[in-house]
């Protein structure tokens, strides 16, 4: 039982880090019905961004701690925010009124760009960052055959899973009581009758890729500090794994999202613990197949409806 909890807990925080990027996959689509394929790669320059102006920070001379992730944070956020931004003008709006694939072309010719970039200028090996919120809190001690085994929720999961509780609630009120997301939701019904009544389409799509991006930059800050080690290809796999939770839960869902992200995160982990390593993302992408068969529109998504 206490290993089951443990498991239940880490799959949870892996899982509220993939919920993150996944919610920026699905406010995408939720608006211009397209896949951001270079969503991933930006996950990843916020966490080279977060690792950079850390050691800049400490080579400065700061040493309280919660300052300088703060600021860290902050500048990761700005930063990848900037990166968002630059992805729809270059990669989005130009293609916009064209065939549904040449974004997607671009989308990936992008994630391209940002991975050799980033390995460019970074190199290829991985970067590491030593532990910096240590300690937790032990919830049930038991004694098995093979001795004592504990359940612990360390301070770092529990900043992870209550930050994106947090940014989950924040984010479902500004898009159904703000004016802004009073336009997302316009413009992903039809956009060109939202820019007839006054709604600024441009705007709207490219506030979506930045607060997209935000999340992203939080999620690769929040990766960073658990598991300390990060390298130019991570935003590759765990964009990929985002995507699918996206789909799973129902693509353009925001709670969908979510709760993909928190499905994929459990299926690894338990799957991980109790079976085989090695085949975990087959038993992730195994369900996804399983679940689309069954709710092509995921299980919390809603059937696409044809406009004649």
């Amino acid at each position: 039982m206490e290993y089951f909890l443990q498991q239940l807990i880490n799959g949870l925080t892996l899982g509220s880090i993939y919920g993150l990027i996944a919610i920026g996959y699905t406010m995408v689509y939720g608006i211009i019905g397209m896949i951001n394929f270079a969503h991933g790669d930006i996950f990843m320059v916020g966490s080279f961004i977060a690792l950079a102006t850390f050691l800049a920070l400490v080579a400065l001379g700061l040493s309280a701690l919660p300052l300088i992730l703060f600021i860290t944070l902050v500048v990761s956020m700005l930063f990848t925010s900037a990166w968002g931004w630059t992805v729809e003008r270059l990669a989005y709006r130009p293609l916009r009124g064209s065939f549904r694939l040449a974004p997607l072309i671009t989308a990936i010719g992008m994630s391209i760009v940002l991975q050799n970039f980033v390995q460019i200028t970074q190199g290829a090996r991985v970067k590491p960052l030593p532990p910096q919120i240590q300690g937790g809190v032990t919830l049930i001690e038991g004694v098995t055959e093979n001795g004592t085994i504990a359940v612990q929720l360390s301070y770092m999961q529990m900043i992870i899973i209550f930050t994106t509780l947090a940014l989950m609630i924040g984010f479902s009120l500004l898009i159904s009581k703000t004016s802004l997301g009073r336009s997302q939701r316009a413009c992903e019904q039809d956009q060109k009758m939202a820019a007839l009544l006054g709604v600024n389409v441009d705007r709207t799509i490219s506030l979506t890729f930045v607060m997209g991006a935000a999340l992203a930059a939080v999620a690769g800050f929040m990766f960073l500090l658990l598991y300390g080690v990060i390298d130019f290809y991570i935003g590759f796999l765990a964009g990929v794994k985002a995507f699918t939770a996206a789909v799973l839960g129902g693509i353009g869902s925001l709670p969908g999202a979510m709760l993909g992200g928190l499905l994929i995160g459990l299926i690894e982990v338990f799957w991980s613990g109790y079976f085989s390593v090695e085949y975990k993302d087959v038993a992730a992408f195994s369900i996804l197949v399983i679940v689309l068969i069954f709710m092509p529109s995921g299980l919390l998504g809603k059937p696409e409806v044809e406009k004649v």
